[in-house]
């Protein structure tokens, strides 16, 4: 399990991967990956190609995120996800909240 981020050189847009089981575990490395990023009208793109798992402490680490952008006036988009991610993500009505895809 990890998670890594990419800043692009303009500093426009932000990639973090979930490799592994996304939850709890987690919730330490996924704060410190953003925590020290803005992105002034950016985005924020969380890649869940390689997560193997998602929970619910997963939705609220990604609602906390969602705080932190807000005042940076920038997105979130989630991509790569596998079909179980999506019918969590489409249960918790995260399409709302979230770009998906």
């Amino acid at each position: 399990m990890s998670v890594t981020i990419d800043v692009s050189n303009d500093n426009k847009t932000a990639t973090i991967k979930i490799n592994g089981r996304f939850d709890f575990s987690l919730h330490s490395e996924f704060r410190k990956a953003y925590k020290d990023v803005k992105l002034d009208n950016g985005e924020y793109s969380i890649d869940l190609e390689n997560t193997e798992y998602l929970d619910s402490s997963a939705l609220g680490m990604l609602l906390l995120l969602k705080e932190h952008t807000e005042s940076q006036s920038a997105t979130i988009r989630l991509i790569n996800f596998n079909d179980e991610i999506k019918e969590i993500l489409s249960i918790e009505s995260f399409y709302k909240l979230f770009t998906l895809g």
